[in-house]
C-alpha cells in the first residue's frame, strides 16, 4: 500500500528544518561536528540564521561571515542535508542588519502619527483643532547579530522603509545578490529557499506610529481617501477612509516587498519561505512559494487551549492558502519561546508534542523549529530559549521526533482536502469565534479569503470555488445567499457516540486513499465509540510509535444498541492516529490490534539508586519476579528511560510513561532500572520538580 510504504520510511524532504542559531564564535571544525551530529539524529535540513552572539570579528555580510556559510553548504552538501537562507541579521528582515539605510538614511523606516508639536522635517497631511497627522521617520531598529545591537540598545541597527522600492532593491543588492554571488552553485540542489522574517514595516521599539512611505499622501488621496479621517486611527475607530488605508499598505508591502523577493527567488530556483508579521495574515501568502506562519510565546497552548483569539487561526491559515494558491508545502516556524513564560527553559515534551500535533491536524507539512543553538554559552543560553534540539534532554533520542515529523509532514503533502464549509474572510479577519464549532464537531472548512471570492459562484445550493465545492458556508457579508449556514449538518469528519471537543479532525485523500487525521488537545484519555465517513474496512497507524494495525469494528463504552457507532476509539492524551480505508486483502495483511494481547501488570516498587541533582537525573531500580510480561504504567516527570536486565526497553517523554515488559522478562529474578530525566530548567533556569510522581 503506498500510502504505509512512504509514511514508514518517509523521504528526507519531509525532515524538520530548525533554526541554527549560528551565535557563537564559529569555526570550521564545529560547523562540520554540529551538522554531521544533526544529521545522524535524522534532521537533514536545516535554516542557516546568523544570531545574537556573534563576535565582532564576523561582521554580517562581511567575507569571513561567507566563508563559514561555504563551510556549513559544503557539509551539507556531502551529507545530503538541504539549506535554508536566513535574509536578515538578525530580525524584523528587510534592513540588512541596518546596511540599507547605514549609507542612505532616506531609505530608513517612514511612519504616520498624530502630533500636538510638529517637527522639522515632518511631512504635514492634516490639521484638526489642536492636533496634526504627519509622516516622519520613525526611528525604528531591528535586532541585530551582535552584542550591544538588541533592542534598546545604542547600537541597534536602523530598519529601512519596506515600502520603498529603493529600499527593496538594496535590500535584495546587499542579502540575495550576496549570497547568490558567493553560492550560485548550491541555488536550487543544496539551498532551497530563502526566509523572510515577520518584516516590520515601521521597525521595532516604535510607538504610537503607523506604515506609510514617501509619497503615499498623493497615492492614497488619489484612490479616493481623505487624509482627515486618518486620525481615527490613533483613536480606535473605523471608516471607510482606515479600511482603505488598511487595504493599500497591505497591497503596497505585497507589491514592493514580498513581490520583489518572491520574483528573485523564482528566477534564482528556490523557494520564498518565511511568514508575514502577523497570524492572521492570509493575503499576504499568495507571494511565498511556501505560505507560512510563526507559532510563538504560547499564543496557543494545552493551558489555553487552540481555539481563542486570532493567533488561534493560524497553521490553519498557511495551509488553506497553500491549498487555493496550489502550493505543495506550507510551514511553521514554531516552538519559539513555547516555554514557561517565567521559566523560559522549561517546556515539557509533552507540550512540544501537542504544538506539532496543533499544526498537522490543520494541514502544516513543513516545520521550521525554534530552534537549535549553535552555543548556549553566557547570555546565549538566554536568548528566546528553549532549545530544542542538541541542548534539550530529549536529544540522545531525537530519531523519535523526527521520524514523527517526517511521517506528519508527508502525510500532509500531496493531499485533496474533505471540507464540507467555506469559510469567507478578510484578511486579519478570520473570526475564530466562528470556527470554533467546526473544530469542536470534527467538521472540516476552509478559509476562502477575499482575494478568491470572484472565483467563487452558487451552483444547485452549493458554493463552487476552483474545483471545490462547499454545502454550508460561514458568510458574514452575505455574498451567497443560496448557501446553506448550516455548518452543523454539513457533515462531519468522523461521527462520536458523545460530542468530543477536545477532539480535532482532518480528513483528506492521500495517495488516492480515504484517511482521517484525529489528535487529542485535552488532558484526559479519549475512549469512544465512533462511525467513520467511509464504508467498508480501516487500519490505523500510531505515526509516533509506527505501529500500523486493523481498525477493528468493536462497538464504544457507550455504544447504542443499533451499532451505529461500531468502533472504539481509544485516544490517550497527546495522542494522535491515522485511520485510513483499505481494501479487505489489505485489511487481512494488517495486524490484528494489540491492545488485548498487552495485559497490563501492577506497577512494581522502584527505589532510589542514585541521584544526580545537578543535571536533575534520578536513577530508580526495582525487582521483578519471573513473568510473561505486560505493560506497566508510571507517573514520572519528565523523561522516562526504562532497562530490564540491561537490555534496553524503551523511553517515554511525557506522562503517564508506559512500558511493554513482553519479551524482557526472564524466567530468574528480573532488574528494572528507570532513569528519570528532569527538564533542563534545572540546569538553565529556575528548579522544576523531576522524578516520579507518587500517587
Amino acid at each position: 500500500m503506498r500510502l504505509l510504504e512512504a509514511l514508514r520510511n518517509p523521504a528526507p524532504e519531509f525532515t524538520p528544518f530548525p533554526f541554527w542559531f549560528l551565535n557563537g564564535d564559529l569555526t570550521h571544525r564545529e560547523i562540520r561536528r554540529q551538522l554531521a551530529d544533526f544529521h545522524a539524529h535524522g534532521v537533514d535540513g536545516v535554516v542557516l540564521h546568523p544570531r545574537m552572539g556573534l563576535p565582532k570579528r564576523i561582521g554580517y555580510l562581511s567575507e569571513i561571515f561567507f566563508s563559514y556559510i561555504r563551510t556549513a553548504l559544503e557539509t551539507c552538501r556531502e551529507l545530503g542535508m538541504r539549506v535554508v537562507f536566513y535574509d536578515e541579521g538578525m530580525y524584523p528582515s528587510g534592513s540588512a542588519c541596518g546596511q540599507v539605510v547605514k549609507d542612505h538614511p532616506e531609505l530608513a523606516s517612514i511612519g504616520i502619527t498624530v502630533t500636538d508639536a510638529p517637527e522639522a522635517g515632518d511631512e504635514i497631511l492634516a490639521e484638526r483643532d489642536s492636533r496634526t497627522l504627519v509622516a516622519r521617520f520613525t526611528r525604528g531598529t531591528i535586532r541585530g547579530v551582535h552584542y550591544g545591537e538588541d533592542d534598546g540598545e545604542p547600537n541597534a541597527p536602523a530598519s529601512a522603509d519596506l515600502l520603498n522600492p529603493d529600499a527593496v532593491a538594496r535590500f535584495i543588492e546587499l542579502t540575495h545578490e550576496a549570497y547568490y554571488s558567493h553560492f550560485r552553485e548550491y541555488f536550487g540542489s543544496t539551498v532551497i529557499g530563502f526566509f523572510t522574517d515577520e518584516p516590520s514595516i515601521t521597525g521595532r521599539c516604535v510607538r504610537n506610529m503607523r506604515p506609510w512611505t514617501r509619497g503615499f499622501a498623493g497615492i492614497f488621496t488619489n484612490a479616493g481617501g481623505n487624509l482627515q479621517n486618518l486620525f481615527a486611527l490613533f483613536e480606535g475607530d473605523v471608516n471607510d477612509d482606515t479600511r482603505l488605508y488598511a487595504h493599500m499598505i497591505m497591497e503596497r508591502e505585497n507589491d514592493v516587498y514580498y513581490s520583489a523577493l518572491s520574483a528573485w527567488c523564482r528566477e534564482h530556483d528556490i523557494s520564498l519561505m518565511g511568514h508575514p508579521d502577523a497570524s492572521d495574515d492570509i493575503e499576504r501568502e499568495r507571494h511565498f512559494h511556501i505560505p507560512g506562519q510563526d507559532l510563538v510565546y504560547r499564543q496557543v497552548a494545552p493551558e489555553k487551549g487552540d481555539l481563542t483569539g486570532r493567533d488561534s487561526v493560524q497553521g490553519k491559515c498557511s495551509a488553506d492558502a497553500a491549498r487555493l494558491l496550489g502550493r505543495r508545502r506550507n510551514s511553521s516556524e514554531c516552538l519559539g519561546v513555547c516555554g514557561d513564560e517565567k521559566n523560559p527553559w522549561s517546556m515539557t515534551a509533552g507540550d512540544m508534542k501537542w504544538f506539532i500535533d496543533y499544526l498537522a491536524v490543520r494541514g502544516v507539512n513543513l516545520y521550521i523549529l525554534h530552534a537549535f543553538y549553535y552555543s548556549i554559552r553566557g547570555a546565549r543560553k538566554g536568548e528566546r530559549p528553549p532549545d530544542v534540539g542538541p541542548h534539550s534532554i530529549w536529544w540522545p533520542h531525537y530519531e523519535k521526533w523526527t521520524n514523527y515529523i517526517k511521517r506528519i509532514s508527508c502525510l500532509m503533502t500531496d493531499t485533496v482536502l474533505h471540507a464540507p464549509v467555506a469559510v469567507l474572510c478578510r484578511n486579519r479577519e478570520l473570526m475564530p469565534e466562528a470556527v470554533a464549532p467546526l473544530f469542536e464537531n470534527q467538521i472540516g472548512f476552509l478559509y476562502l479569503p477575499q482575494s478568491f471570492w470572484d472565483e467563487c459562484r452558487e451552483e444547485n445550493g452549493q458554493l463552487v470555488c476552483k474545483d471545490m465545492r462547499f454545502s454550508a458556508v460561514i458568510d458574514p457579508e452575505n455574498r451567497f445567499p443560496g448557501v446553506s449556514r448550516d455548518i452543523i449538518s454539513a457533515g462531519r469528519d468522523i461521527l462520536c457516540e458523545m460530542p468530543q471537543p477536545a477532539l480535532r479532525s482532518i480528513r483528506f485523500r492521500r495517495f488516492g486513499t480515504e484517511c482521517v487525521f484525529l489528535t487529542n488537545t485535552g488532558e484526559t484519555d479519549i475512549d469512544i465509540g465512533v462511525k467513520l465517513p467511509f464504508d467498508g474496512p480501516a487500519g490505523q497507524f500510531d505515526l509516533w510509535s509506527g505501529e500500523v494495525r486493523r481498525f477493528d469494528r468493536q462497538p464504544g463504552p457507550r455504544n447504542d444498541e443499533t451499532g451505529r457507532f461500531d468502533r472504539r476509539l481509544i485516544l490517550p492524551r497527546r495522542g494522535s492516529l491515522l485511520i485510513f480505508a483499505c481494501t479487505e486483502q489489505e485489511f487481512s495483511d494488517l495486524p490484528k490490534s494489540a491492545e488485548s494481547s498487552r495485559p497490563h501488570m501492577e506497577t512494581p516498587t522502584f527505589v532510589i539508586e542514585q541521584q544526580d541533582s545537578k543535571n536533575a537525573v534520578i536513577t530508580y531500580t526495582a525487582v521483578l519476579p519471573r513473568g510473561e510480561g505486560g505493560v506497566i504504567t508510571l507517573e514520572a516527570e519528565e523523561m522516562a528511560k526504562l532497562s530490564v536486565n540491561g537490555r534496553p526497553s524503551g523511553v517515554s517523554f511525557w506522562a503517564p510513561h508506559t512500558f511493554d515488559l513482553t519479551g524482557f522478562l526472564t524466567e530468574e529474578t528480573n532488574l528494572l532500572r528507570l532513569t528519570v530525566t528532569g527538564s533542563r530548567a534545572n540546569l538553565y533556569g529556575a528548579k522544576v520538580p523531576y522524578g516520579l510522581i507518587e500517587n
